[in-house]
């Protein structure tokens, strides 16, 4: 029998989701709710690496994803000259296992509808357009009051809402969110039939220009400048600005630029670095995914990370006859020197970028590959 009865998840992310239904599918009762109105996902496209795949599988939605997404073995480097030269094919660290891909492309917003699909047919009460207004507990449990003025009782809150965590602010945890000195823009485009795995184009007049293919028919492509203030871009110069970015690559770039039309396919976000040290929860509630750890997506370990955290929590609560402050200092002390030594690599190739430094990036690649590469 679960330490738990009852679990309420706040946020229909992709940990939110996962947690959701590994405790869902061992006979627990799962309610989420997800401030959004719907099902959706920021961003065009998303990298799960080989230990994704891993915990996708666990979830029972690996195939699903598999059929929506490209899966993909190595990682291609261009040269930033007019021909676009191929210098290196790179063969990616099967992290996951020998019997799974290396890694995955797949658009964000279709993950997003797997999960909550397989959430609802596990059991999971949703909830959209709701969160938490306030909560208080005891030694047995969290009375939880909704922003839509209903309430209830739980023996564990999850709280996996995200970068600027609401949960985190009610249990007044304070954490600094830094940025890196990197933004990225992303962008959902059709696929080149030349675009058969994951590119990288270093140099230039940006740090980085990639293209990762997340169907048969689309991918998204990706440009890393300087972060710098671009909320008060309108649609209109998000297409002008990426498509002038863009201009100094060529190959696959030149067919995909003439594709970049449609601004609502744009979006633009600063590289980020968070951890929070342990404990991750307070009481009876506790913290997962990038409401406690975030980093920029150097090493496309974010959504991997998170997806462990969720698997690894599940699996405590599910093997404990019940919730009390060691089970839970367990959760965070077993995830924490794993997540740090993720996070602190992500940062050190991204500092070497912003350097214009080379770096021993194979081989601080190659660690966490395989650090990654053994079971969370």
């Amino acid at each position: 029998m679960a330490a738990v009865e009852n679990v309420l998840v706040v946020g229909g992310g992709v940990v939110g989701a996962a947690t959701a239904i590994l405790l869902a599918d061992a006979g627990v009762s799962v309610d989420l709710v997800e401030i959004k109105p719907d099902v959706t996902a920021l961003g065009s496209g998303i990298t799960l690496q080989g230990n994704a795949l891993r915990v996708l599988r666990e979830l029972g939605v690996l195939d699903e994803c598999l059929a929506q997404g490209y899966p993909a073995e190595e990682l291609v480097i261009r040269a930033p000259d007019p021909a676009a030269t191929v210098v290196a094919r790179v063969a990616e660290h099967r992290s996951g296992g020998p019997d799974l891909p290396a890694s995955m492309g797949m658009y964000r917003p279709d993950l997003a509808r797997v999960l909550m699909g397989r959430a609802e047919r596990a059991g999971v009460k949703l909830r959209f357009s709701t969160t938490l207004q306030e909560l208080t507990q005891d030694d047995s449990g969290v009375d939880v009051r909704f922003t839509d003025g209903s309430a209830g009782r739980y023996d564990l809150v999850v709280g996996a809402d995200g970068l600027r965590s609401w949960t985190r602010r009610l249990l007044d945890v304070p954490l600094e969110t830094r940025s890196v000195g990197m933004g990225i823009w992303r962008v959902f485009a059709p696929r080149p039939a030349e675009v058969v795995s994951s590119e990288a184009t270093y140099g230039g007049p940006l740090y980085i220009a990639g293209v990762t293919p997340t169907s048969q028919s689309s991918l998204y492509a990706f440009i890393v400048e300087d972060a710098q203030d671009r909320t008060t871009v309108t649609d209109e110069e998000k297409v002008s600005i990426v498509r002038g970015l863009t201009e100094a690559y060529h190959g696959p770039w030149d067919e995909i630029r003439e594709s970049i039309t449609d601004p609502e396919q744009i979006n633009y976000t600063w590289f980020e670095e968070h951890l929070l040290d342990t404990p991750w929860h307070r009481g009876r509630v506790v913290l997962v995914g990038d409401a406690v750890h975030t980093c920029p997506p150097t090493l496309a370990q974010g959504a991997a990370l998170a997806l462990e955290d969720a698997s690894v929590l599940a699996e405590l609560l599910i093997g404990a006859d019940a919730v009390d402050d060691a089970l839970l200092t367990s959760f965070s002390e077993r995830r924490y020197e794993r997540v740090k030594a993720v996070v602190e690599a992500s940062v050190q190739i991204a500092r070497w970028q912003l350097a214009h430094e080379r770096g021993d990036v194979p081989a601080l690649m190659g660690r966490i590959a395989v650090l990654t590469s053994r079971p969370a």
